[in-house]
């Protein structure tokens, strides 16, 4: 846990550049909707919570135990999902999930806020809200992957907005520079997942009854 190397005058934990370098994978994967992902992520989950208790981070800690979780639902609902070597079906929410998945962010964010604000052993750097609104929205993507959602890349997008100077001012350094790169290919993966969907959709539209 204490292993780590110096880069251009900053300290980098392995387990945070690691972890970080597996999280990009996952974003590779995501986009070729293998069940790989989720074993990958959940490798990644675990080298993140290590770099998190070393860096004195417990609410990112946190957010890594919850990923742990999410990432073994993920991977049985992906397993169900391309059983008998069926293709992955993504598809949008629909309006009621939507809803369903604004209305858990902003509740959720303003419950998890509440107890960071209150929760001083948590030693949250910069603003409860900034991180209780990374440590839920990365939750509700996350869950939205596991069922196969386009949606979970633009809540990706959304959450890196806030991720990347939050994991900077936490001393993160490796995590803040792959929240940038994230954003780039979370947008090129929801760019492919809703080709596919139309592409899969406009077939199904041409195919006589």
């Amino acid at each position: 846990m204490n292993a780590a190397f110096d880069l251009l005058g900053e300290h980098i934990l392995w387990t945070d550049a690691l972890g970080n370098l597996l999280s990009l994978a996952v974003v590779w994967l995501a986009m070729r909707k293998t069940v790989w992902t989720w074993p990958v992520q959940l490798a990644g989950a675990i080298l993140l919570l290590a770099a998190s208790v070393h860096a004195h981070v417990p609410g990112n800690a946190l957010k890594q135990l919850l990923f742990i979780g999410l990432a073994g639902y993920g991977w049985m609902a992906w397993r169900r999902g391309t059983g008998g070597h069926r293709d992955l079906l993504v598809r949008p929410a629909s309006r009621r999930e939507r809803l369903i998945l604004l209305a858990v962010l902003v509740l959720g964010t303003a419950v998890v806020a509440e107890a960071f604000a209150h929760l001083s052993w948590l030693h949250i750097a910069w603003s409860p809200w900034a991180n209780a609104y990374v440590f839920v929205g990365s939750a509700i993507a996350t869950f939205a992957q596991s069922r196969a959602l386009t949606d979970f890349w633009i809540i990706w997008m959304l959450v890196d907005l806030v991720g990347v100077p939050l994991a900077v001012k936490s001393g993160l350094y490796a995590s803040g520079a792959v929240y940038g790169v994230f954003f780039v290919l979370v947008t090129v993966g929801f760019l492919r997942w809703r080709g596919e969907y139309r592409s899969r959709r406009d077939r199904l539209a041409a195919t006589p009854a």
